[in-house]
């Protein structure tokens, strides 16, 4: 590919902000589970082995377009029976027969190089082949690692729900108690009822969510729901990961991407296919031969005088065939605009994806580090509201307040958490990595 053809690609890349630190071309999360699933769906999904079988295919028209530089051979053999007529000609009605056995031989010189740059083209379409399937596998790992960071959140969220469960509990106790000692009134047990049991009606829509996070799981792995459940039912953490950043774009991985790959390797393909069209409009040169035996009799085939041999070479020259070589090139460099505008577009996506991913990355650790300052002091409110409360110096409406802040403040961390994760799942993909552990 030529300079000219991407160096506006490439001004974008330089001159684009954003914040990323790299560990080596490897990114890990340390949860030994999702090593697992990854491991699994890299062998077992579908659309990795469907990647595979398109490789398979780009390598074998590679090979067979490569064929085109070796001569052609065929061996004939067999018998024939003619009778002509006595009705047509002079001579008398005769009846000949024949065996013949010839190698017969077929040969184009690539002198101009059509051939090779069809080779070429084929060889950068393999090329792609190989960075589609790299970029199948970039998707899949986020993909997995995605849902699997979503079921984790999930399932914080519902052991901070089980948590304030217990404690809202403990709440409703100490007000039936105050109740039916006389100190309080019916309202505020009907009030810590209402709050306990909105909080333990949010725990189905969130089973509801784990469970299609694990059925989404077993999706990407190639295999059945139920064969994964058992495993992945039971609770787990949410893992406790932050990247450090740097202060601009690696250029040099973002060309690595394997969209980005894949389509300067087919402008490649392209320019390779159009220099073949243009070599379509010169001379071909052939080189055609055979050489077997041919005799009446069976027992003389092999004889010497039964010897048969042809040597011609030929040139061809297309002269005039209406307008199907001028479009033909006319086709081929359109093609070739097209895959350089499709490149360009790859890598303004690039630099988009990665720009908003880190961007929103490094947002969401900001948002971590308040949100666990407001659980600490929704914590403290509650300790302190409660105890006012016990010694009847507060409104129980203070300590329902408490109760309800510190549910959601607790849901917003560990959202938040999930989301950051997400975030710099999204850096990773971004960048064209599939090496998330």
């Amino acid at each position: 590919m030529s300079t000219k053809a991407w160096s506006s690609a490439l001004l974008v890349l330089c001159f684009s902000s954003a914040v990323w630190a790299q560990k080596g071309n490897r990114y890990s999360f340390g949860d030994r589970m999702l090593d697992s699933l990854l491991t699994v769906a890299s062998t077992q999904n579908y659309s990795v082995l469907s990647a595979m079988d398109r490789m398979e295919q780009a390598k074998a028209n590679l090979r067979i377009e490569r064929g085109n530089f070796f001569p052609s051979i065929s061996l004939n053999g067999g018998w024939a029976r003619q009778q002509t007529s006595g009705n047509v000609s002079a001579l008398p009605k005769s009846i000949t027969g024949a065996y013949s056995a010839t190698l017969d031989a077929s040969w184009e010189i690539d002198i101009f190089g059509s051939i090779r740059q069809r080779v070429k083209a084929q060889r950068e379409n393999f090329a792609a082949s190989r960075e589609e399937f790299n970029s199948v596998m970039v998707s899949l790992c986020a993909q997995v690692a995605s849902a699997y960071i979503g079921l984790r959140e999930l399932q914080q969220e519902r052991k901070v729900v089980m948590h304030n469960c217990n404690t809202q509990a403990a709440v409703l106790e100490i007000t039936e108690t105050r109740y039916k000692t006389g100190l309080v009134s019916k309202l505020d047990v009907a009030q810590a009822k209402s709050v306990y049991y909105s909080t333990r009606a949010s725990i189905p829509p969130l089973d509801a969510g784990i469970n299609q996070y694990i059925t989404t799981l077993a999706i990407l792995l190639g295999i059945y729901p139920q064969q994964i459940r058992p495993i992945l039912e039971q609770d787990g953490a949410l893992p406790e990961y932050m990247e450090p950043v740097g202060n601009d774009i690696p250029t040099d991985l973002l060309l690595r991407r394997p969209d980005v790959r894949q389509a300067e390797r087919q402008v490649d393909a392209q320019a390779a296919l159009l220099g073949a069209s243009k070599s379509d409009w010169l001379l071909q040169v052939f080189l055609k031969g055979s050489a077997g035996y041919s005799s009446h009799d069976l027992k003389d085939l092999t004889k010497r005088n039964s010897m048969t041999f042809e040597i011609a070479p030929s040139l061809s020259w297309t002269l005039f065939s209406g307008t199907k070589l001028v479009n033909a090139t006319r086709l081929a460099r359109a093609q070739l605009d097209e895959s350089i505008h499709q490149f360009n577009q790859t890598v303004l996506t690039a630099v988009q994806e990665t720009d908003n991913a880190m961007n929103s990355y490094r947002n969401s650790i900001q948002q971590i580090v308040a949100l666990r300052e407001v659980c600490n002091q929704g914590e403290e409110t509650l300790k302190l509201s409660l105890e006012l409360y016990k010694q009847g110096l507060s409104p129980f409406q203070d300590v329902l307040d408490a109760l309800r802040s510190l549910l959601s403040y607790q849901n917003q961390l560990t959202q938040a958490r999930g989301g950051s994760l997400q975030d710099l799942i999204s850096l990773y993909k971004a960048l064209g990595d599939e090496g998330i552990e």
